[in-house]
């Protein structure tokens, strides 16, 4: 506001000069704003568009001595601003005539050098502009080529070849075919300038052989155990083998310095070479040639980072164990409306002179963990759409099924979906025309995301096992099926509960307690039954409390069982887009396809669960647990 007012007064002051036909031989302006002076004066600070664009206007119209400084008690502007009563108006001599000073003569003028540069005070203001000095280090050729290879090798050739091309410029060379005497030359060339870069002190220092300056600065390197000397232009160890039988590179071994590109080159070199060994094989290989300061150290890193390493010693990914999915925690609903499928076997049946192969089917009820089996003729769609069409026969039309992905379910759901499409066409039954069936699959590979009905299956081939036991010949198809359905009754009498330790308690809930009760293709609230309906003629009541006595009890005694996590306790990385694992298939043994992550599913909780991942091939679909993190997508090697 006070640089706006200073504008409006040079403005304003223009003005004036334009209309007034007076001659007028200086104008003076006053302000109380030492900042507004600060900023009309200074030569050298940038400002921001608003004061910049003002300050320019001032200093276009007047120049720098016309602006003098005047303190708020004498400045008359102040009354006009901070308003006063008419009282005191009328008696301010200040208003009517201004500053008493301007009455004498100039000489007695206040005046004071206005400063050209912002105190410290002025410093932090928003309005100026910062002044950001970036140095760019200049980065010498060699250190962009070592920078440009990955492999020590290469970077040797690379710079023989260079040493060839330079003397084949001088007509010196007439072939560029390398020799041993070049490649040596060129490592000797590296090893020199990496020295002269890290260590060129040490260097200076064993060159000019003065002893105690040398005793100093080793110790405060801390390599004074290695006795270093230079050698044809060579920092390297001293060390108490001179006298052994062997070449100088392993007992005057090249020093050289920990955070070099070039140690970190001739340890992977080195890793490689010894069969991605560990660190002690991989330091060994090292000191044949060079003695790296901190090696220890650098190895472990190289070798937590090395992918062939990574890809030996990768363990599976985990997180922690997901809540149970909604269809397996809602009571009150008709058995198997929300099922699980899953395929067992095969058997082998005797049928004729021939042996045949038959399929277990099983169907679990995802809330009261009921079962029913049905036995498959083979694994191809219209078999499982056949024993699907069984079991909504016998046990009434699921609402929900949930399955693995195998190939012979996801046909079933395609072609079931066509038939139930047909029936509602056909107006078979009223039942069908409002009712499908929604059908969802676990990811490939996702075993344990069918734990509900994986579970059984195990039980299922314990009690095959224990009633087979005695068998001696091989069963038909009546045999098989009579079999499948002694099991079924058997599953279906186990507790879900904790079997009672008292006669008093409750007996354990079984589904069948459900499933012999009588339960239609009804639900009911449980509040909708009472204990005195046990007693009356009408059978439906009788049975329907039956059947609420069994689901108060199923969410009082059988949910809290769920509530603990048997494994994968703690969340621990999420999978990340870009990050490099293996593919676990169990039909390939050290072979598993290398791949990138490209999407990643979560569930509410933020937790990775899915994860979709792009091999050479193509791209697949895998559950975490199926993979092997080898590198993170933020990592460097």
């Amino acid at each position: 506001m006070e640089l706006t007012a200073a504008t409006i007064a040079t403005r304003l002051n223009k003005k004036l000069i334009d209309e007034l036909k007076c001659r007028i031989d200086k104008v003076y302006f006053w302000t109380d704003s030492t900042t507004v002076l600060r900023y009309i004066s200074n030569d050298a600070t940038r400002f921001k568009t608003f004061v910049a664009n003002r300050v320019s206007v001032i200093r276009e119209a007047t120049s720098v001595d016309q602006w003098n400084y005047i303190s708020s008690k004498e400045n008359p502007s102040d009354v006009a601003s901070r308003g006063c009563s008419v009282k005191t108006l009328m008696n301010d001599n200040n208003w009517f005539k201004g500053p008493s000073f301007l009455q004498d003569d100039q000489s007695t003028w206040p005046s004071g050098k206005i400063p050209n540069n912002l105190d410290q005070d002025e410093i932090s203001d928003s309005e100026i502009k910062r002044v950001v000095t970036v140095t760019v280090e200049r980065e010498s050729p060699i250190d962009k080529l070592v920078k440009h290879y990955s492999n020590w090798k290469c970077l040797v050739r690379a710079v023989a070849l260079l040493r060839q091309c330079v003397r084949w410029c001088r007509n010196k060379l007439t072939s560029f075919t390398l020799t041993v005497e070049n490649l040596e030359e060129a490592k000797s060339c590296i090893v020199k300038h990496e020295q002269l870069k890290f260590l060129g002190e040490i260097v200076e220092v064993c060159e000019q052989n003065n002893q105690e300056h040398k005793a100093k600065l080793l110790r405060s390197i801390n390599v004074s155990k290695l006795d270093p000397y230079v050698a044809n232009g060579v920092l390297r160890i001293g060390g108490r083998l001179r006298r052994a039988d062997m070449c100088l590179d392993a007992k005057h071994q090249i020093i050289l310095p920990k955070n070099s590109i070039i140690s970190t080159l001739i340890v992977r070199e080195a890793h490689a070479r010894v069969g991605h060994l560990g660190k002690n094989a991989t330091l060994s290989e090292v000191r044949k040639v060079f003695w790296i300061i901190g090696a220890s150290n650098l190895i472990k890193s190289i070798i937590s980072k090395c992918v062939v390493c990574r890809k030996y010693s990768a363990t599976k990914l985990q997180q922690k164990m997901a809540d149970l999915p909604a269809e397996r925690l809602i009571s009150g609903e008709a058995p198997f409306h929300r099922t699980g499928i899953d395929y067992f076997g095969p058997f082998e049946i005797k049928r004729a002179r021939s042996v045949v192969k038959r399929y277990g089917v099983i169907f679990t009820c995802m809330n009261s963990r009921a079962v029913h089996l049905e036995i498959a003729s083979s694994l191809d769609t219209d078999s499982c759409i056949n024993a699907i069409r069984r079991f909504i026969a016998r046990r009434s039309m699921p609402k929900f099924i949930r399955s693995d992905n195998g190939s012979n379910l996801v046909g079933a759901n395609r072609e079931l979906k066509l038939c139930i499409d047909k029936w509602n066409k056909d107006k078979l039954t009223k039942e069908f025309t409002q009712k499908g069936i929604r059908w969802e699959f676990n990811p490939p590979a996702a075993s344990h995301f069918g734990g509900v009905w994986e579970r059984l299956i195990r039980i299922v081939r314990k009690v095959l096992c224990s009633l087979q036991k005695d068998q001696i010949s091989r069963l038909d198809d009546e045999s098989l099926q009579t079999l499948m359905c002694e099991v079924e009754h058997i599953l279906n009498n186990r507790p879900i509960t904790k079997v009672a330790e008292t006669p008093n308690d409750l007996d354990a809930l079984s589904p069948n307690q459900l499933l012999c009760a009588g339960y239609k293709n009804l639900s009911y609230s449980p509040s909708a039954t009472e204990k005195a309906d046990s007693y009356i003629k009408r059978r439906w009541r009788q049975v329907q409390y039956l059947t609420d006595i069994f689901w108060k009890r199923w969410i009082h005694e059988y949910l809290p069982c769920l509530q603990e996590r048997q494994k994968w306790l703690y969340p621990k990385r999420n999978v990340e887009i870009g990050d490099i694992v293996l593919v676990i298939d169990s039909n390939i043994r050290n072979s598993w396809a290398l791949a990138r992550v490209i999407s990643v599913i979560t569930d509410k909780g933020g937790l990775s669960r899915i994860a979709t991942v792009k091999t050479k091939s193509g791209i697949l679909q895998r559950p975490i647990s199926k993979l092997c993190l080898v590198l993170e997508c933020d990592e460097k090697l």
